[in-house]
């Protein structure tokens, strides 16, 4: 067991070299925030309300919800070339069995699969609209091929994912839905590979809107090296304004959840919405849309001392210049720590910023390197920044850019 994680996380330190190494080559010189590729909203995609995951030559891989063949949303590949970047669609959703609007982003595994879900689509009519599926895109000579490993079609077992899938070292696949289950407040899942080459679908949770919360977020699940999965609930928790909560697995296959922290809006921290990050210490680190000092959304850090956690507000956004209604999932570098917001900044749009804290003696200092403004320049980064562990940043913005249908942008600091 132990050779197979080693080469487990060998494989994953290779790669991240070898990505390092191929968008060095790419960067701007210069620190700035770039923007490298204007969806049109027609067969190129539209509204890329995605996180970015790059493989180890260095191309970038995400969703968008609307455009495409068929105007139900694609996968999309943006590959770096002398002077620019090219995009191609890997895929453009039907609409019908195959799914309907992606969302969140994709999964890669070892082999270059691409995994996401869609909000919709799928054989199910929970809403009229289809339940969405977990789809799976296989590479075979340059031609992508996309098959749905799983469809949703019972309200009580959850509907409507939108975010990305995990993978644990066994090849199971996590993720949430925010509406349906039992109590109709959303399910956490597990997706395990059989040996007939289907998909087995176990809700691992059904969240009551209690003190468990309800309505899993934008941002993935995050899995430790112990097999638990972490995440945060938008809403629901013992004052109604969202948890954090840890779900582990039991010896008999069944697994538990523990509600780490109960949010209790202002001038606490409220209602987030992005995902979680460890840093060295496995302490927690996100944010959340409302709440704070202000009421416009906070960073928060999770710390364990003797088996309980302890909440702190590192950052409560003021709004205005300063930016509000974070939904990022935060990003370290160098002790820092890098995110965006989808509201305020530049007066004249409220169209987000990007935004950094850093550790001082005093605590955290904020300080704003982007504000967007729109057309021509992005607007609305819902789903923060991908670090490519040399010098740049990478995200997507849902409106914006030449066309207002969304860009993809590179930042450096």
């Amino acid at each position: 067991m132990r050779i197979r994680q080693s080469l487990y996380f060998m494989s994953k330190v290779v790669a991240i070299l070898a990505l390092a190494g191929t968008l060095a080559s790419t960067a701007w010189a210069g620190p700035g925030t770039f923007i490298l590729y204007s969806f049109s909203g027609s067969n190129d995609g539209g509204d890329p309300a995605s996180a970015l995951v790059f493989d180890s030559a260095g191309n970038a891989y995400g969703t968008t919800v609307s455009g495409g063949d068929f105007g139900f949303g694609t996968v999309f590949e943006l590959t770096p070339v002398r002077g620019g970047w090219t995009e191609t669609v890997l895929y453009s959703f039907t609409g019908s069995t195959d799914g309907k609007n992606p969302h969140g982003g994709v999964t890669l595994d070892s082999q270059g699969n691409l995994y996401g879900t869609t909000v919709a689509g799928g054989d199910g009519f929970c809403t009229g609209d289809g339940c969405g599926v977990v789809f799976k895109l296989t590479n075979s000579g340059g031609v992508w091929t996309e098959s749905v490993i799983h469809s949703f079609t019972d309200d009580n077992k959850g509907f409507g994912p939108g975010g990305q899938v995990v993978f644990d070292k066994a090849g199971n696949l996590y993720g949430e839905t925010p509406d349906g289950g039992k109590s109709g407040a959303g399910t956490i899942y597990q997706l395990t590979p059989t040996q007939n080459g289907n998909w087995k679908h176990v809700v691992i949770h059904h969240f009551t809107g209690g003190k468990d919360g309800a309505v899993g977020s934008l941002g993935a699940l995050l899995l430790d090296h112990a097999g638990n999965l972490y995440g945060v609930t938008e809403v629901g928790g013992a004052n109604g304004a969202g948890t954090v909560f840890k779900v582990s697995p039991k010896p008999d296959g069944s697994w538990k959840l523990n509600t780490l922290y109960a949010f209790q809006g202002m001038p606490d921290a409220g209602f987030p919405y992005g995902g979680l990050i460890f840093d060295a210490k496995r302490n927690l680190y996100g944010t959340t849309y409302f709440g704070g000092a202000n009421g416009m959304g906070a960073v928060y850090e999770l710390t364990r001392t003797t088996g309980a956690w302890t909440e702190s507000v590192l950052y409560s956004f003021k709004g205005g210049k300063d930016g509000s209604l974070s939904t990022s999932t935060l990003v370290f570098r160098d002790g820092n720590l890098f995110g965006t917001t989808s509201g305020g900044g530049n007066l004249g749009c409220d169209c987000g910023t990007i935004f950094k804290l850093a550790r001082t003696q005093n605590g955290w200092k904020e300080t704003i390197p982007h504000r967007f403004t729109s057309v021509p320049d992005g607007a609305y980064a819902y789903y923060g920044l991908t670090y490519d562990g040399v010098s740049s940043f990478y995200g997507t913005t849902v409106n914006g850019g030449v066309h207002n249908q969304g860009t993809v942008f590179q930042f450096v600091p």
